[in-house]
């Protein structure tokens, strides 16, 4: 009988072979393929399996015309082999155990085996190639009904898929080697299988999950042909080719080998994978399109399937460490990591197996310093994976935690992301303590350390020869050769000393107390027959072990706090995913109670206006993790929790602190409010006692409350009134103001209505006007900020307000006047009475804020009633009017339309105009109260020696400032005496407080303030730091709000860049920041600024002139800028007059981004600096130039590098006249000649013993001249 031989390529079929080799003899046309196909069928059905022998032709003429045949052709096809495959997959089992079996019938089911298999293969390839193709093209014609088939035809073969693939795998894995001679399968037939294998793992959508079957089924092919097809190497050669090409299937290559090294047993594929990839040269992985990413990620992924089997191979990827590689390192460090997590770890390791623990450990501490940044964020990575597995030894902690914390300064945004997830690793699963506060720490370590330190003195006079265990000795109990922080370590330590008694037992407590009746840890050599000196050698090492512990706990404490310093300083920068993981990282050292944890909490709390929508987020959900999450087993219960975490935020908080609260209780629903109401009225009342600090706490809360919900406080105004603004509310100013700036809350939810007004004779005013008038002679501190609120309550809440605070204006004077009288005539004395001068301060801090908010209450309140009235008016004369006249407005649309915005435009000018006239004709009319006391605040702030008491200066101060926000004319005239008083006043309160004020009235006024910009920015100088640091904010605001037009006073402002109190300084800082985001705002200032501070009047010393240079020109990034700047600095040599302001520029150009443009533009300005080369201060940093550029730089920019440096040396150490330029050799040189090439260019050497000194200037020759005169004289 015939033997098919397996061809190499379909058409072999046709061509004559060897003897007794099948030829195919009949290539049916596709027309009459159908009935050639109906005729298998039936052989199928009558005959079985074997009729293949028969039809063989049939099927082949379908492999030949695969691209002319219609689709229902093949899937018949398919189907009808798909058959035959299965039938023989049924009756070889029986056949192949009977060892009777001929060797014509053996042949003829090996050829009907290798016929089925070959063609279904053939088959499933064509059709998944014609598949993948329909995909490519009908993919944009979605909904189109060619493409609906193409489609349903896509989907048919995907359920096909699996089938094929299960009918293959049915047959291969029956033991039919044995029909083969000498049971050698050829090599035909297993790459005729694994190429179609590998032609279906190429289809882009294995990956998928729905093609997981599909996938698997692969797989467990491909291993069949592994494991009993002798395919190990050839698939080991396929997995890399596929890497290569492939990206996407990095993954499923590593299931593939991690499932057939442990569920067919072949672990040998993994080590000959690795080999492969451990041959791979730097230069290949080098090379574009080597599948360097693919390789990374197949390793990557399979050390975490089989990382016990990728153990005695893994020194053949060691050798990638030391490639170019970052991607190749990572995938190294990676395996490294999956191995010490789930093989090399516990405490159940051998000699062995501790040593390549400590190897790999050693080999992974090594790369956080990798110079890829990518490397070292993967490494912090892998060590975060390590800590949260508790698979990192103790004796390691320092060293990683240290590594860790210097980390956090890696110019690298992932690597600090990475370090700060690993330090929130470090602190959740550490195995010393729930608490880690070093603070707490230190008074158990010293008794422990004192008990030890008895113990040893108590040994040694009982036993001189005695060699205890000393803390060098502790590896063997304590892990710290390869010791693993598990649970028995920690079990024998919490048996030894509870760690809950080192924070519950109180100062004068001893901690040894606590463990009498505690179980020994079981240290029992020496102790069985030792009598009482092995009791005490057996506590003497459990007290080291103790004592040890101690010590590494606090260590480990000390560390956490220094990298919170850092952490806490990045809650402020720019990018996201950095402060999002300083927000969590704040969280999780506060819930462990680290000392200073809480400044990290407090310092992010602003954040929660940030515009990033997730920074905002991350800020709520901490808050909301640390305090609005309460505990508690019924709801009082856990709106006691929420009242008290929020109680603590709001002790000695301040007002920024109180709004950014604010901002985050409204973010919860008011049904998570509710139930905390009635517990805080129960606080506010007294009913529970508390302290005045929760008191005021709880109040502050009920006003957040009170956003949500207005009837929180409105329902209880009188409850209100009673406690806090009765006859006792000037025992407790605190408690009133903040009662106050809760009632203030009710008046945020206007409606579009009328708005919400309390009648004039409410007890609430009541109560406010006597507390203010009662306190005006109370003398205490925290009176001014009641009052203010007070006025600003009334002025929100009361129906005609100005009538309520003049008569609580000619109350408070009444009370001053009768307190005068009583006292004696204050004409008669040279200096007012200190009782009387606090009463006057207080009076006239009131009237200065009444005059504020009357003004703001014209301006808000009545100019926005007036509007709304207009608005109603306009509404009813509109229903008036009828249909008719929409009729006629709908004829004339845009006509009317014009005009009504006109008539709106208009009517609101004549409201401002209104306005405007109340204030400049009547507030300070003679008839008016606030008229009166004008003169008085006048007279006070010229007069400083009569008047000299601080507290009544102060108040004259600010008070006169809110009188000129009245009216441009009161500002004009009283402008002089303001500037005065901010330029000569004594006291640093007054300034300051003047500072805002005229910040207030450039805002308001800003023509008439334009003339006195300059005076505003000389207090950038003042010698008190909170002046400066006052105007430092206010300018800011100015400027960048572009009420001030940014000029050359701004370099007072780069000055404080070096200012000695660190927040000016940043504060300074803060302000570039911000002018740098506006278009060519710093450039245009920067060659003014340099022109200041290198005055020589200034005297700024040149380092601090470096400090604010570089900063500034960080600020410069685009070329033009550089090349302009270039430009700019280059001719004011020309101008500068001395030696110090030659240095300068020169420094300021080294400070520069230069670029080839900018060498270029250098170069032509030769001549502006050339001859002031000879000074070091100018030549050194024009030297640092050529430095920078000559880093990467192309060989032609190097070469024009070189040859200006040459340039600058000559000319440096020659001086200018004796250095020809290029320009004179060429006309000095005989015609005919040219440059010698025999002698190389060199730069010329100084001669030693004559020192190269600068030309002299006319300066430098008139004051010789000076000078010999003198002498002469």
């Amino acid at each position: 009988m015939w033997d098919f031989l397996v061809p190499v390529c379909v058409s072999d079929l046709v061509k004559t072979g060897g003897i007794n080799q099948y030829v195919v003899q009949d290539v049916v046309s596709p027309k009459q393929l159908p009935s050639h196909l109906n005729g298998f069928k039936a052989a199928l059905r009558s005959q079985g399996p074997l009729c293949i022998l028969e039809h063989f032709d049939t099927c082949y003429s379908v492999l030949k015309h695969c691209h002319t045949v219609d689709l229902n052709v093949k899937e018949d096809t398919l189907e009808l082999l798909i058959q035959v495959v299965s039938g023989l997959s049924v009756s070889l089992p029986a056949l192949l155990l009977n060892a009777s079996l001929s060797a014509p019938d053996r042949k003829e089911q090996l050829n009907a085996v290798k016929m089925s298999v070959f063609l279904l293969c053939k088959l499933a390839e064509i059709i998944e190639s014609d598949s993948y193709r329909q995909s490519i093209v009908t993919a944009p014609s979605k909904g189109s009904k060619k493409g609906k088939a193409a489609g349903e035809g896509l989907l048919q073969w995907d359920s096909e898929r699996e089938t094929v693939l299960q009918a293959l795998i049915q047959l291969l894995q029956l033991d039919i080697r044995s029909l083969w001679s000498l049971s050698l399968v050829e090599e035909e037939f297993i790459s005729c299988v694994t190429c179609c294998c590998y032609k279906l793992l190429e289809n882009p959508t294995i990956n998928h999950v729905k093609s997981k079957s599909t996938r698997d089924a692969i797989i467990h092919l491909l291993g069949v042909q592994v494991k009993k097809y002798n395919h190990l190497l050839g698939a080991s050669v396929k997995v890399i080719q596929l890497l290569q090409h492939l990206e996407q299937l990095s993954s499923v290559c590593a299931q593939a080998v991690a499932v057939w090294s442990t569920e067919y047993g072949v672990k040998a594929i993994v080590g000959e994978v690795m080999r492969e990839i451990g041959q791979k040269s730097s230069e290949e992985l080098a090379r574009e399109g080597s599948g360097v990413k693919a390789f990374s990620s197949f390793l990557s992924e399979l050390a975490t399937l089989v990382p016990d089997i990728m153990i005695p191979n893994i020194s053949v990827l060691l050798t990638h460490l030391e490639g170019e590689s970052p991607s190749m390192r990572v995938a190294v460090c990676e395996v490294l990591g999956e191995v010490l997590v789930k093989v090399l770890s516990g405490d159940g390791l051998d000699e062995s197996g501790k040593a390549d623990r400590d190897r790999f450990m050693d080999t992974l501490q090594e790369h956080l310093h990798d110079v890829h940044s990518h490397v070292r964020s993967r490494v912090l990575q892998v060590y975060t994976r390590i800590v949260n597995s508790k698979a990192l030894p103790l004796n390691r902690y320092s060293e990683v935690m240290g590594l860790t914390v210097g980390r956090l300064m890696d110019k690298s945004v992932n690597v600090v992301k990475s370090a700060i997830q690993l330090l929130a690793a470090f602190i959740a699963h550490n195995p010393y303590s729930c608490k880690l506060s070093s603070a707490d720490l230190k008074t158990p370590l010293e008794k422990e350390t004192a008990r030890l330190r008895e113990l040893r003195e108590k040994l040694q006079a009982n036993a001189p020869v005695f060699e205890s265990y000393g803390l060098e000795n502790m590896s063997g109990h304590y892990g710290y050769t390869g010791g693993y922080a598990s649970k028995k370590t920690s079990s024998n330590l919490i048996s030894s000393v509870p760690m809950c008694s080192f924070f519950s037992a109180g100062p004068d407590q001893d901690v040894s107390e606590n463990r009498e009746d505690l179980p020994l840890t079981p240290q029992k050599e020496g102790v069985e027959g030792g009598g009482k000196d092995g009791v005490e050698d057996s506590e003497l090492k459990k007290q080291e072990m103790l004592v040890q512990y101690l010590r590494d706990t606090e260590s480990f404490a000390l560390q956490v706090e220094a990298a919170i310093a850092v952490i806490n300083s990045m809650l402020y920068w720019k990018t996201t995913s950095v402060v999002q993981e300083a927000v969590q990282f704040c969280v999780t050292v506060c819930e462990f109670s680290v000392a200073n944890s809480l400044t990290g909490v407090r310092k992010m709390l602003p954040l929660v206006w940030s515009t990033d929508a997730t920074i905002k987020d991350a800020v709520v959900q901490a808050y909301r993790r640390l305090y609005l999450n309460p505990q508690g087993d019924s709801t009082r219960a856990k709106a006691q929790t929420l009242v008290d975490s929020l109680s603590e935020l709001m002790v000695d908080a301040s007002l920024g602190t109180i709004q950014c609260l604010e901002e985050i209780v409204s973010v919860l629903p008011f049904s998570g409010i509710l139930p905390m109401v009635q517990v805080l009225w129960e606080r506010f009342t007294g009913k529970r006692e508390t302290s005045s600090l929760h008191r005021r706490a709880a109040v502050l809360l009920l006003g957040m409350a009170a956003r949500a919900e207005r009837e929180v406080v409105l329902s209880n105004l009188d409850t209100l009134c009673s406690v806090a603004l009765a006859e006792k509310v000037t025992e407790d100013f605190l408690l009133a103001r903040d009662s106050v700036i809760t009632v203030c809350n009710i008046t945020d939810h206007q409606a579009k209505g009328a708005p919400f007004r309390l009648p004039q004779d409410h007890q609430l005013f009541t109560c406010l006007t006597r507390a203010i008038a009662e306190g005006t002679d109370t003398y205490d501190p925290h009176w001014q900020s009641f009052m203010e609120q007070a006025v600003r309550l009334i002025y929100f809440l009361a129906e005609s307000p100005d009538q309520i605070c003049s008569c609580l204006l000619q109350r408070c004077s009444r009370l001053l006047l009768d307190q005068i009288a009583e006292g004696g005539v204050m004409s008669t004395n040279k200096d007012v009475g200190q009782a009387d001068c606090l009463s006057l301060a207080q009076l006239l801090s009131l009237c200065g804020c009444v005059a504020f908010w009357q003004v703001s209450h014209l301006e808000r309140s009545v100019s926005s009633e007036l509007r709304r009235r207009r608005g109603e008016t306009e509404e009813r004369e509109e229903k008036a009017k009828g249909p008719s006249s929409k009729a006629k407005v709908s004829a004339n649309e845009s006509s009317v339309e014009e005009e009504l915005g006109l008539m709106g435009a208009s009517a609101d000018d004549t409201e401002a105009e209104l306005i405007r006239k109340i204030c400049e004709t009547e507030l300070l009319a003679d008839e008016n109260l606030l008229c009166s006391f004008l003169p008085l605040l006048v007279r006070v702030c010229s007069s400083p020696g009569r008047y000299s008491h601080p507290q009544l200066t102060a108040a004259a101060c600010l008070a006169l400032s809110q009188f000129m926000m009245i009216s441009p004319s009161v500002c004009e005239e009283h402008i002089r005496l303001l500037f005065t008083v901010l330029e000569r006043s004594s006291l640093p309160i007054v300034r300051a407080n003047a500072i805002i004020a005229l910040g207030d009235l450039t805002v308001r006024f800003p023509n008439i303030l334009e003339p006195w910009t300059q005076n505003l920015y000389t207090r950038l100088s003042d010698e008190n730091p909170s002046v400066r640091q006052t105007a430092v904010t206010v300018l800011t605001q100015l400027v960048l709000k572009d009420v001030l037009k940014v000029k050359g006073h701004v370099s007072e402002v780069a000055v404080l860049l070096i200012d000695p109190q660190t927040h000016i300084a940043n504060l300074a800082l803060n302000f570039f920041n911000e002018l740098a985001s506006k278009d060519n705002a710093i450039y245009n200032l920067l060659p003014d600024i340099i022109s200041r501070l290198s005055d020589p009047e200034r005297g700024m010393n040149e380092q601090d002139f470096y400090t604010i240079m570089k900063q500034l020109f960080s600020y410069i990034t685009k070329e033009r800028q550089t090349e302009s700047l270039v430009e700019k600095l280059c001719q004011r040599f020309r101008t500068a007059k001395t030696e110090r302001q030659w240095c300068d520029l020169a420094v300021s150009l080294s400070l520069l981004s230069m670029c080839e443009r900018g060498l270029k533009r250098l170069q032509e300005c030769w001549e502006c600096y050339s001859d002031k080369l000879t000074e070091t201060g100018v030549y050194q940093p024009l030297l640092s130039i050529t430095a920078k550029l000559r880093r990467g730089a192309k060989p032609q920019l190097k070469a024009q590098v070189e040859e200006f440096e040459k340039r600058l040396t000559a000319v440096h150490t020659r001086g200018l006249e004796n250095v020809e330029s290029p320009e004179m050799e060429e006309e000095n040189r005989p015609e005919g000649t040219g440059p010698s090439q025999n002698t190389p260019p060199h730069t010329p050497l100084p001669n030693k013993a004559r020192v190269s000194r600068p030309r002299r200037g006319p300066h430098t020759l008139f004051l010789s001249w000076i000078l010999v005169h003198f002498l002469c004289q």
